[in-house]
């Protein structure tokens, strides 16, 4: 089911033996996880298990046997990877005998995870959500609940401009906020800009300008590699910007002036909103067209091939890029 259907089960208090997790939003994989542990339990009573200590029959056992310490035995357990139906089942089956028991499977990152979410069903009274990548009006707001619980002054505009600069991130944009609850100020978008960076220590959102108006990015780029980020998230965010420039661009040419709110559902800043404007508009519908099916092989390759060094592999596809389209 969807992220909407499942928040009316929790509005309803409706509880399961087993849940799942998974989609293209890690932040509300994380957040929803750790929402549901809470209401099932207290903090002693949860226990979190990662994807390399997994370890179907220890698991199995920990949720067939009630726990010593507390009244309930609650599993959160952290994947990478499709798991074994079979295992699934018997680990679903094992809170059904322990009523006392539940698990939740929290997925990451692999798109295989959705013929996986077939094994819960009503049935086994388990459940699976999928979780996309949220609008911006829903993760600004989950942005200033965050900022009302740290008991922050910010008024929507800042909160648009810190979302904004973290590239859509939530999880960024939520640990900058607990940097920022620390200040004794109402927080403004210049506090922001002084207290809080965008990724790397290059500024990503030119960075992805210099790429698409075929500049030198080679040194930005290896600054942000070596800064951790991860390379499929690079691509992701340059695919997901080309795509932005694509829908102003065919909002111009068949419309008119482009308009922020009606395009990305909410108002960059000026000045980015122009410089954004005016490199869509310069790019014709057949290159757009052609960067996309390059940026999409580019993935295709990243996560079907086995690629000894993807370090390496992404700048040297992102090279080519300005050789093959400036």
């Amino acid at each position: 089911m969807y992220k909407n259907e499942f928040d009316n089960l929790l509005r309803q208090n409706q509880k399961f033996n087993a849940y799942m997790f998974y989609g293209a939003s890690n932040f509300l994989i994380e957040h929803y996880t750790s929402l549901v542990a809470s209401s099932l339990g207290n903090f002693d009573e949860i226990e979190k298990i990662y994807f390399d200590d997994y370890d179907f029959k220890k698991i199995k056992n920990k949720l067939l046997q009630s726990s010593l310490f507390a009244s309930k035995n609650i599993l959160i357990l952290r994947v990478d990877k499709k798991l074994n139906k079979k295992e699934v089942d018997a680990l679903i089956k094992a809170c059904e005998i322990n009523t006392n028991s539940k698990i939740i499977f929290s997925c990451m990152g692999d798109f295989e995870f959705k013929l996986m979410s077939g094994y819960f069903t009503k049935k086994n009274n388990s459940v699976s959500i999928r979780m996309f990548q949220p609008f911006a009006n829903e993760a600004i707001s989950l942005i200033d609940n965050k900022a009302k619980e740290l008991k922050i002054v910010c008024d929507r505009s800042s909160l648009n401009h810190l979302y904004f600069m973290h590239k859509f991130d939530l999880s960024l944009c939520m640990n900058d906020l607990a940097k920022l609850s620390i200040l004794d100020e109402n927080i403004t978008s210049d506090i922001i800009n002084t207290h809080c960076f965008g990724m790397g220590s290059v500024n990503f959102e030119d960075f992805l300008f210099d790429l698409v108006n075929m500049q030198d990015i080679s040194s930005d780029l290896q600054l942000l590699l070596e800064s951790g980020i991860n390379e499929i998230y690079i691509l992701n965010q340059i695919t997901s910007f080309v795509q932005e420039l694509f829908m102003i661009s065919s909002y111009a040419r068949s419309i008119g002036t482009p308009n922020a709110k009606e395009i990305l559902g909410f108002i960059p800043p000026k000045h980015i909103w122009e410089k954004k404007t005016r490199l869509a508009i310069n790019i014709k519908p057949n290159t757009f067209l052609k960067i996309l099916q390059y940026l999409l092989n580019m993935e295709l390759e990243f996560k079907s091939s086995v690629i000894s060094n993807q370090n390496l592999f992404l700048q040297a596809s992102l090279r080519k890029f300005k050789a093959l389209f400036g």
